[in-house]
């Protein structure tokens, strides 16, 4: 019994141990495509190489052996030609072409299978969703060890991508972020291009077994894109694209056993789930991040506008006028509190009025206000009354160094279009 449930927690390790390998590889290539904005012709390939894989069977290849390879690689370089050749003389849009490309060889592929169903050991429904279940199943042996040929194939592709990205990084970054430049300074852009097609081709080929053509599209793009979210220097990327890849497969092949549904697709899902989750809580670019920044933004304006308010007010006061019209909103309620919590307001003889620190805050955004009026009077022909919906927008959005730059063009001038003071930079 021991024996047993070790031999089959063996082969969930197996399998799990190929997924995660598959997965890496797949994320490796994956970040450069996305970077590069050729996930789409990713798909194309990884869908373009079964009519190759097939041929290539049908000639006494193996499948995950050198003359698989040889043939998904051919596929998709013939993938490649076939795009930019419907766009250069046939007037398509590239998107347009791989799409036709890719689906004419993915079904060229089908057809080829199901005819000569009796003569090849690759049935369509794996060639479409994988038997990772199955991989532990047909192994080779390695130093005295039982390993899956899966695992062994996965592995020597993910050597091969480290070992060339490795020699190729610095042409493969130049070539992502600027091609144009790469190359006037003499990078093989073609050759560079090229490289990373043959590359997903071969990582295709590594994922066929385990997770079918169709599901390593999910595994080439989704953790790249989701890294992309999370981080910003490339190199970076493809280290959390690696990660999610890698723990997509361990958490979405145990998800699978515990409910009895297929491994590949349930790591897709997990994939899915993860990219759900980045787009949520990207620290830069998520839903949150994005929401908190909006608050704080709304916040700021709030605190600001009754500050300038509470400025204007005095203003008008000391001057023996009357002081403006203030009815805060709900929002601005809120903040009139925070200002007197924190010192910024008090309250005198049931009036506000602003402390030192208040004050020097309320200045800056009256002065904001004041020489953004004075710049459009001077650059703009507007009515007065036209002057103050744009400044009011304006004021919380200038810094030290516009506002003097403004100040500069308008002449130095101490006072607005209405006639009213500027205060000096504190």
């Amino acid at each position: 019994m021991d024996d047993g449930l070790l031999g089959i927690g063996s082969m969930h390790a197996w399998a799990i141990a190929t997924a995660a390998v598959v997965s890496a590889g797949c994320a490796l290539v994956g970040t450069l495509l996305v970077v590069r904005r050729m996930s789409l012709l990713g798909d194309a390939i990884s869908h373009a190489v079964l009519p190759g894989i097939v041929i290539a069977v049908l000639a006494g290849g193996r499948p995950g052996g050198v003359a698989v390879l040889v043939g998904a690689v051919a596929a998709a370089l013939v993938t490649v030609w076939l795009t930019q050749a419907l766009r250069l003389h046939g007037g398509l849009a590239e998107d347009a072409g791989a799409g036709v490309v890719f689906t004419t060889m993915f079904a060229a592929g089908v057809v080829i299978i199901t005819a000569a169903a009796s003569r090849i050991d690759l049935d369509p429904s794996c060639v479409l969703y994988g038997i990772l279940e199955l991989v532990p199943f047909d192994t080779v042996a390695i130093v005295g060890w039982e390993v899956p040929r899966a695992f062994v194939t996965a592995a020597v592709v993910l050597g091969i991508l480290l070992v060339s990205g490795a020699l190729t990084w610095r042409q493969q970054i130049f070539t992502a972020f600027d091609p144009a430049a790469a190359r006037a300074a003499g990078v093989p852009v073609g050759a560079v291009t090229v490289g990373l097609l043959a590359a997903t081709a071969l990582v295709t080929v590594a994922s066929f077994e385990a997770v079918g053509a169709i599901l390593v599209v999910a595994m080439l793009v989704v953790p790249a894109a989701a890294a992309e979210l999370l981080v910003h220097r490339l190199r970076w990327v493809m280290v959390v694209a690696v990660l999610l890849a890698t723990s997509a497969a361990c958490l979405g092949y145990l998800a699978a056993w515990r409910f009895g549904t297929s491994a590949a697709g349930m790591i897709a899902v997990v994939l899915g789930l993860e990219y759900l989750a980045a787009a949520v809580l990207a620290p830069h670019d998520g839903v949150v991040s994005r929401l908190a920044f909006r608050l704080g933004l709304a916040w700021r304006v709030a605190c600001e506008d009754c500050l300038a308010a509470i400025w204007r007010a005095e203003e008008a006061t000391a001057a023996g006028g009357a002081a403006p019209a203030f009815e805060p909103t709900l929002w601005q309620r809120a903040a009139l509190v925070w200002l007197g919590v924190t010192g910024r307001v008090e309250i005198a003889g049931g009036s506000r009025r602003l402390s030192s620190r208040g004050r020097t805050e309320a200045e800056t955004v009256v002065r904001s206000h004041r020489l953004w009026e004075a710049w459009l009077g001077h650059h703009v022909e507007l009515p007065l009354d036209h002057l103050h919906p744009p400044a009011e927008w304006v004021e919380h959005h200038l810094g030290a160094d516009v506002r003097k730059r403004i100040e500069a063009e308008v002449g130095g001038r101490e006072s607005d279009p209405h006639g009213r003071t500027i205060p000096p930079e504190r």
